[in-house]
C-alpha cells in the first residue's frame, strides 16, 4: 500500500534534522521513493519553512521542531544504505561541520573555495565559511573559533604573504586536532606540516608551459614580472629562474616585481619599487614577458601601450592565473591553474580522511593548462626599439 504523503514528509524531516544536510538522490534511495517525488515533497516542505534546499542538498531550518516518524527508516536507522552513510554523511554530516578558511579579497582562492563548497554540498556535508582578514596570523583565531563551534574537519588556504609568516603558522596548524587539508599550499619539506594532506597546482609545470610557449615562438630574451606575496607567487618566481636558466634557447632573463603593492609586506606597509617595464624591456632587448598575476598583467599591458610598446607586435605576453586575463582589451594568453578542481579534490581528500582516519597522507598535484588567446606571436624583428 502506498505510504501516506504526510508520513513520508515526516520521515524526510526526521532524516534531515538528524543529519544536518542530505543529498536529495541519497535521501530518495533511502526512503524508497523516486527522486521526482522527493523533490516535490522537498519543494512543499521548503515553502512551508520546514527545511531549506540548495544544489541537490536539503538542510534543516534552525530551531524547527523535529516531527516524529511513526514507522519506516529514519535518521540513525541501521537500514541506512552506504550511499547515504558514506564519508560525508557519517563523518561530516552527523558528527559536525566542515570549516573552510580562506583570505579575504582573494579572487583566485575564491574559485578554489567554490569548488570545495560544491563538492561538500553534493556529499551532504554541513559547511561553515571563515574569511581571514589581511593581517599576519589572521587564520589562527578563525580556526579556533570554528573548532570551538564543533568543526570536525578543516579545509584551509592561508594567505602566507611571506615565507616567515608561513613558518610561523606551521606549529599551531599542525596541532589543530581535526583532519585538515591545505588547499593550493605546499609546506616546506621537512616542516611540521610536511605530513599534512594537501592539494596544490603544479606551478613549476605552469611556468614551463609559459616559457615553452614563448620559446616556441622564437623569443630568446624573456622577463618575468611577478608578485611576491603568496606561496603561489614564490613558486612561480623560483620555477621561472630554474627553467629559464636551464633552457639553452633563453639568452637573457630577469625577474622583477609586478606591482608596488605585490611584495610580501603587510597591508599598509610602504610599497616596493616596481620597475618601468617598458624601459626594462628596451634595456634588455626582451621580446617576451610572463606576468603574474592577472590584474597586474592587465595593468602592465596598459602601461606598455602608453609607453609605445604594443602587445603582441613588440612584446609577447603570457599571464599567470587566468582569473581575468581574457577580459583585457587584448585578451591575454594565460596559464590557468585548475582552481575549482583544487577545491573539489581537497574536499574529497578531507571526506576520505574523515572516513579513514588512519590512511596514508596524500599530497596531490594538479597540472595547469595554457589558454592561448593571441597576446603572444612569433618574433618578427630585432626586439623593442628605444624611442
Amino acid at each position: 500500500m502506498r505510504e501516506p504523503v504526510e508520513l513520508r514528509r515526516k520521515r524526510i524531516l526526521a532524516v534531515v534534522h538528524a543529519r544536518g544536510a542530505v543529498k536529495v538522490s541519497a535521501l530518495a534511495e533511502e526512503l524508497e521513493v523516486s527522486v521526482v517525488t522527493l523533490r516535490r515533497d522537498v519543494e512543499e516542505l521548503s515553502q512551508e519553512g520546514k527545511l531549506r534546499r540548495g544544489h541537490g542538498v536539503v538542510r534543516p531550518v534552525a530551531g524547527a521542531a523535529v516531527p516524529p516518524a511513526r514507522s519506516g527508516p529514519a535518521a540513525g536507522s541501521a537500514r541506512r544504505p552506504a550511499t547515504a552513510r558514506g564519508a560525508a554523511g557519517g563523518a561530516a554530516g552527523e558528527d559536525g561541520v566542515i570549516c573552510l578558511v580562506v583570505p579575504e579579497r582573494h579572487s583566485y582562492l575564491y574559485e578554489t573555495l567554490h569548488g570545495a563548497r560544491t563538492a561538500l554540498e553534493e556529499a551532504g556535508a554541513r559547511i561553515t565559511l571563515h574569511i581571514a582578514p589581511q593581517s599576519a596570523g589572521a587564520e589562527r583565531p578563525q580556526v579556533e573559533q570554528a573548532l570551538a563551534g564543533g568543526a570536525r574537519g578543516l579545509l584551509i588556504a592561508p594567505r602566507w604573504r611571506s615565507a616567515a609568516g608561513e613558518e610561523a603558522d606551521y606549529g599551531w596548524l599542525a596541532e589543530v586536532g581535526v583532519p585538515t587539508v591545505l588547499m593550493e599550499r605546499r609546506p616546506r619539506p621537512g616542516s611540521a606540516l610536511h605530513a599534512l594532506d594537501s592539494v596544490c597546482s603544479d606551478h613549476w609545470y605552469g611556468v614551463h608551459l609559459a616559457v615553452d610557449h614563448l620559446v616556441s615562438l622564437g623569443h630568446r630574451r624573456i622577463v618575468l614580472a611577478a608578485r611576491d606575496d603568496s606561496p603561489t607567487a614564490r613558486s612561480v618566481r623560483a620555477a621561472f629562474a630554474e627553467i629559464a636558466a636551464a633552457r639553452p634557447q633563453v639568452e637573457d632573463w630577469t625577474v622583477v616585481i609586478s606591482s608596488p603593492n605585490a611584495g610580501p609586506g603587510e597591508p599598509g606597509s610602504p610599497p616596493q619599487d616596481a620597475p618601468d617595464l617598458a624601459a626594462l624591456l628596451r634595456e634588455r632587448g626582451a621580446t617576451g614577458a610572463v606576468l603574474h598575476g592577472d590584474e597586474d598583467a592587465l595593468m602592465l599591458v596598459q602601461r606598455l601601450a602608453e609607453n609605445g610598446v604594443r602587445v603582441p607586435q613588440d612584446c609577447s605576453v603570457v599571464a599567470y592565473d587566468d582569473v581575468v586575463a581574457a577580459l583585457g582589451g587584448t585578451p591575454l594568453t594565460a596559464v590557468a591553474p585548475p582552481r575549482a578542481e583544487i577545491g573539489r579534490a581537497a574536499a574529497g581528500l578531507l571526506l576520505h580522511r574523515l572516513a579513514h582516519p588512519g590512511g596514508a597522507v596524500r599530497r596531490v598535484q594538479l597540472l595547469p593548462s595554457l589558454e592561448v588567446r593571441g597576446s603572444a606571436q612569433a618574433v618578427t624583428g630585432p626586439g623593442i626599439v628605444s624611442v
